[in-house]
């Protein structure tokens, strides 16, 4: 006998879901029974329209396969963009389980040349449409809990080594990716009493956004495992996204390849207390010797 799909019955969303991550976490959702709402605008990677729909293309691969799924082409970033997209998903399977944020490009450009519009722009992709789809979604839900239908509900938002430690030449996107580890956590704490668990992943993978910045890490290899496919970072976005992820709300996991890591980020290192006013010599004197006993910064690196 066959084991039982992991998210049969469960019907998800997963932004940016064309190409790419987003492209694999929607083909390993369907594979394990869910009905997947597939959304993407259908842009390059520095955000303009592209002259294809590789939404339809991933729906079209679904069912191929046996499987259920729908396209959206909105743009999540946009208060009506979200909201249509949480309607796609109730009107057409009647139900929402799982939220994958994925959606995203980049604009790199090191600070003194970096436009705002760049700045705005990737912030907007990135940070505003985590913020909206999450929104409309734990709406949703909280209106299901208060009617008494109490969700399993999960949301997976996509964060990056960039966002928890920095990336040269990548401000706006580390500040947006940053803003979405602090977005995860207030939303696990916020929205937990309606029966949702908020996590956030920070992947290492080949992508549009990654293939030609890291060209020689990226590379497919010739023979063995191919540490850099998509494909290796879906199976947990999958259990996160599942029912049997159950009291795991509030993380963020670094994960490559074979590879998972749970990231235990920010925490209370060396202290001093004179438990009174410092003088600002004595303050830079005492920051000094508590440098001297913390730990060295992780090091800086780009996007994924």
């Amino acid at each position: 006998m066959s084991a039982p799909l992991l998210c049969e019955g469960r019907v998800v969303i997963v932004t940016g879901a064309g190409r790419g991550l987003g492209r694999a976490h929607a083909l390993a959702y369907a594979a394990e029974g869910a009905r997947v709402v597939v959304n993407d605008l259908g842009v390059g990677l520095d955000g303009m329209p592209g002259p294809d729909s590789p939404a339809r293309s991933v729906v079209d691969e679904i069912r191929a396969a046996g499987g259920e799924a729908v396209a959206h082409g909105g743009d999540i970033a946009t208060t009506e963009g979200a909201a249509s997209l949480i309607r796609t998903a109730l009107e057409t399977y009647g139900r929402l389980d799982t939220l994958v944020n994925n959606a995203g490009f980049l604009r790199d450009r090191m600070l003194v040349n970096l436009d705002e519009d760049d700045w705005d722009a990737v912030l907007r992709v990135h940070l505003k449409g985590h913020f909206l789809p999450l929104k409309h979604a734990a709406a949703h839900w909280r209106a299901e809990a208060k009617a008494g239908r109490m969700p399993t509900a999960r949301v997976v938002n996509t964060s990056s080594g960039a966002g928890l430690l920095g990336s040269v030449g990548q401000g706006n996107y580390s500040a947006a990716k940053a803003g979405i580890v602090g977005l995860t956590l207030v939303a696990a704490a916020e929205i937990a009493r309606y029966g949702v668990q908020v996590n956030a992943i920070a992947p290492a993978a080949r992508t549009r956004m990654t293939e030609r910045t890291f060209a020689q890490t990226m590379a497919t290899p010739s023979t063995g495992f191919d540490a850099m496919a998509p494909e290796n970072v879906s199976p947990l976005v999958v259990w996160l996204g599942s029912a049997a992820s159950a009291g795991v709300t509030g993380r963020v996991f670094e994960t490559e390849g074979g590879r998972i890591t749970v990231m235990e980020g920010w925490r209370p290192g060396p202290t001093a207390d004179k438990g009174a006013r410092w003088t600002p010599s004595e303050a830079g004197e005492a920051t000094l010797k508590l440098l001297a006993e913390a730990e060295v910064p992780g090091a800086v690196y780009g996007a994924q």
